[in-house]
């Protein structure tokens, strides 16, 4: 199978790894597997880990049929588990039967529940975490006791944690201790943070949205199909 020329303008010279990903063919650590068992090619010549590909190079699969169907899914992931790239002592997400073959994109800790994106389209990863082409998240938090009346004002305005102060937020008060937050940012346990800064331990983190993308009343290790306009919206959100 011979890749054909994307409408975008990407960077060369760029990693095979990060050209396969790209073209929708693998994550970049499928491509690496793809590579190590000798199934790219660039100009003919086998590809190794690290090679580099540059405009106008033919970069070709052994053997190969075509790429796969893009596919994507909304799927509730549990308490307990972890949704980490960086994460090799947690338990990672077990994925459904039927959703054998995609991977889950993004992080979401252990005692954190609720949407994550499931999918084979390599360049969904990227997307999620650049600051140019990433999506507002939102999230409905739970904490111990009441909100302190100062509480929105504070959060909305941005909060100082350990020497960094937070974007502006949009905050919804939802009951005595519960809350609404739509956000950008990609710090660490952000939420929990900001919160222990205002005096309030959260109890629940759920993750309600990505993007245009909704939980949708998707129950613990429910998945539903994300297709159709939602579909065309949520990648249009993402630049592709």
């Amino acid at each position: 199978m011979e890749f054909e020329n994307s409408s975008e303008k990407p960077l060369y010279p760029m990693r095979i790894n990060k050209y396969l990903a790209n073209k929708g063919f693998a994550t970049r650590r499928g491509a690496d597997d793809l590579i190590t068992r000798r199934k790219v090619t660039i100009n003919g010549k086998l590809a190794v880990l690290g090679s580099k590909v540059n405009e106008g190079d033919i970069v070709k699969m052994v053997n190969a049929k075509g790429a796969p169907k893009l596919s994507y899914f909304a799927y509730h992931k549990p308490l307990g588990i972890i949704r980490s790239e960086n994460s090799e002592k947690e338990p990672d997400i077990i994925l459904p039967r039927e959703l054998a073959g995609f991977f889950p994109v993004g992080d979401l800790d252990k005692k954190a529940h609720g949407l994550v994106i499931v999918t084979n389209d390599g360049r969904i990863t990227g997307r999620l975490r650049d600051p140019q082409t990433k999506p507002e998240e939102e999230y409905t938090v739970r904490v111990r006791g009441k909100l302190r009346s100062s509480f929105r004002a504070k959060m909305t305005a941005g909060v100082e944690i350990e020497g960094f102060k937070t974007k502006p937020q949009h905050v919804k008060i939802l009951g005595e201790n519960l809350f609404a937050i739509a956000l950008k940012e990609e710090k660490s346990n952000q939420i929990r943070r900001m919160c222990v800064a205002l005096f309030q331990e959260v109890t629940d983190l759920k993750r309600t949205r990505i993007g245009t993308v909704s939980l949708s009343g998707l129950k613990p290790e429910e998945h539903r199909t994300i297709e159709g306009e939602d579909l065309a919206k949520f990648l249009k959100s993402l630049g592709l």
